[in-house]
């Protein structure tokens, strides 16, 4: 009975213990597969279809190629998510690794009133020294802060070009903000004046980089304007503006219509400026333009918030009193209209006394006509003399009596005038004062208008015609690189830079010679030029070679040291090629010793851009280097 007790107990728990084993089995498969296709799922829908996944027993394997490292650490890391970390089995390889690409490189370069600031990467092969001094030289004293790094990778072929432009553009600008990468270099800065803004783009646009697109944006201040003055007037000679500005686009729209439907059709060098007394001055402007433009003729001048209308000769007394009074009572609070119809004056046999002064092309200054008295007369003298120059002043004045009151500042008013002209003639009469003449100035009629009614008051009367010419204008009148080049020539075409004997030194009798080519480069701006030197046959092709090397550098050196601006220009010697004449005559030998000025001309290239690059950056020319030789005959001997 013992025995049998005994067995079945044993029965009993061998049968528990398979049962057990049994359904841990089934339990530890279940999980297993559950674990798997979680993980699966997992990596399928966070894109990892390369990685497949085993279970083993309670471990979770995965296999499989994984693109790169990290993308393998994060299928690992999204396995981790779904099993207990410690169960992920990694068993994944990782593909073999391309050559990895070179970094981009490129600079952020900040420029104000605190210092410079550079950050980025720069290749190994720059010179990191020589772009340190030239950093400290334009920032003239100021803190540089050196943020770059070095990156040992090959250099792209138009890094140094960009670089290069970065930097001159740098030293244009004191406040700017300049991207530079081997493909483009974005430029935005702030000038102080329009007239500054004009001169930066000029000079920026003079000397673009190789095969690299620029992207330049200079903004410049509005221009604080007072008095804050609009001027219209209608004559024999059609309606015109002598004076206009608007504190905005609106305004300026508003006023221009205004004058449209008085008749006037041209184009209006209405200024956008600060200054504006009223936010209705638009308002008040347009009205007074439909005033007179009603009365048919006339003059209206708006000055901060006086409005003074002059209406035309011979206007009836009620159109007048109708035109003036409906004026009077549209016009916006602060605003103040005063009214002037004019009467016909007998005209003296004698004629109304005048003062004269007009300046000649040359810049010489004549001032002729009556002055009250002698203190009157050297007053405007010196006047002139400090507005021009004591050796272009002729004086052809004589003191009279009986001249109208205020007579004194209206000379000296028109004085002040002609120094807006480049040439031409100021008449001051007792009612009027009349200003005729040339400017390179596109604001010069406007800024006369202001002058003189901040001189003479707000009724002040006065006759401007202006021209406005294009090549007395100081940044469109500049010359081309092609004409540059061919003053040049002009210049050397009966003189030679010439040189001592046997030296590279530029002899006495040629520095005129240099002082001259000097003085047109100044006027040139930035330019691309080869200073080439040549020698004649004589002696060993490699002494002639360095000779004809040495002479250039030295032209060059000379050139800077009258402040050219030569960080564009290149020297290199030809020794005795290319000659122009026959080595066999002394007549010969003396023409192909000589230094050339060739122009280095741009191509045009074509090259993609995507839309973005079209819109925020201007195309730019790829260039190949070409000649435009300007002989400048050069030296004197070879030996």
């Amino acid at each position: 009975m013992r025995l049998s007790a005994i067995l079945i107990r044993l029965v009993a728990f061998a049968a528990a213990a398979a049962g057990s084993y049994a359904a841990a089995r089934t339990t530890v498969a279940v999980v297993e597969e559950r674990s798997v296709i979680a993980v699966q799922e997992t990596l399928v829908d966070k894109g990892y279809e390369w990685a497949s996944v085993l279970g083993d027993g309670l471990q979770v394997i995965l296999q499989g190629e994984a693109p790169s490292e990290a993308v393998r650490f994060r299928a690992i890391s999204a396995a981790g998510e779904m099993v207990d970390a410690s169960r992920v089995i990694d068993n994944l390889s990782v593909a073999d690794s391309e050559v990895l690409a070179p970094p981009e490189f490129a600079i952020e370069i900040l420029r104000n009133d605190r210092g410079v600031s550079l950050i980025g990467l720069i290749p190994a092969a720059t010179d990191r020294e020589t772009l340190a001094d030239r950093i400290a030289d334009i920032a003239d004293g100021q803190p540089v802060t050196d943020l770059l790094e070095v990156g040992d990778y090959p250099q792209p072929d138009t890094w140094n070009s960009a670089l290069n432009y970065a930097l001159r553009a740098l030293e244009l600008l004191p406040r700017s903000k300049i991207s530079v990468n081997a493909r483009r270099v974005a430029i935005e800065a702030i000038s102080d004046s329009p007239e500054e803004k004009r001169q930066l783009e000029t000079a920026l646009a003079r000397n673009p980089p190789d095969g690299v697109r620029r992207a330049i944006t200079i903004s410049a201040p509005r221009p604080v304007i007072s008095p804050f003055t609009t001027r219209f007037v209608i004559d024999d000679a059609g309606p015109r503006f002598d004076a206009c500005a608007a504190d905005t686009e609106e305004a300026m729209q508003m006023i221009l219509t205004a004058a449209s439907e008085a008749g006037f059709h041209d184009r209006a060098n209405c200024t956008l400026a600060l200054g504006a007394p009223s936010r209705r001055w638009a308002e008040a402007v347009s009205m007074s333009i439909s005033a007179i433009g009603e009365l048919g003729g006339g003059t209206v001048t708006v000055s901060d918030t006086d409005v003074t209308l002059v209406a035309p000769l011979g206007t009836g007394q009620g159109t007048f009193d109708n035109v003036v009074g409906e004026l009077e009572n549209a016009l916006p609070e602060a605003f103040a209209l005063s009214s002037e119809l004019p009467v016909a004056q007998e005209v003296s046999t004698e004629g109304p006394p005048q003062f004269t002064a007009t300046l000649s092309p040359e810049g010489q200054v004549q001032l002729r006509g009556r002055v009250p008295d002698d203190i009157t007369n050297t007053v405007a003298k010196n006047y002139a003399t400090a507005k021009f120059s004591e050796q272009k002043i002729t004086m052809g004045t004589r003191i009279a009596e009986g001249l109208p009151a205020g007579w004194s500042v209206r000379i000296l008013a028109g004085i002040e005038v002609l120094s807006e002209l480049s040439n031409g003639a100021v008449v001051v009469e007792p009612t009027t004062i009349q200003i005729r003449g040339n400017t390179g100035n596109q604001d010069a009629s406007a800024a006369i208008s202001r002058l003189l009614i901040d001189k003479l008051g707000q009724g002040a009367k006065f006759e401007i015609d202006v021209t406005y010419v294009e090549q007395l204008d100081p940044i469109a009148g500049l010359p081309t690189p092609e004409e540059c080049v061919e003053q040049i020539k002009i210049v050397t075409e009966n003189r030679k830079i010439t040189f001592d004997p046997s030296s590279a030194d530029i002899s006495a009798n040629a520095l005129a010679v240099v002082d001259d080519i000097a003085e047109i480069l100044k006027r040139c701006g930035d330019l691309r030029i080869r200073v080439a030197g040549y020698t004649d046959s004589q002696g060993r092709e490699e002494m002639n070679l360095n000779l004809s090397q040495q002479r250039a550098e030295s032209v060059l050196t000379a050139l800077r040291s009258r402040r050219v601006p030569v960080g564009t220009f290149t020297a290199i010697g030809y020794g005795e090629a290319d000659p122009i004449a026959d080595n066999d005559s002394e007549e010969g030998r003396e023409a192909n010793r000589r230094i050339e000025f060739s122009l280095i001309v741009p191509e045009p290239v074509v090259e993609e851009t995507s839309t973005l690059d079209a819109i925020a950056a201007e195309a730019v020319e790829n260039t190949t280097p070409q000649e435009t030789p300007a002989e400048d005959s050069s030296d004197s001997t070879n030996e």
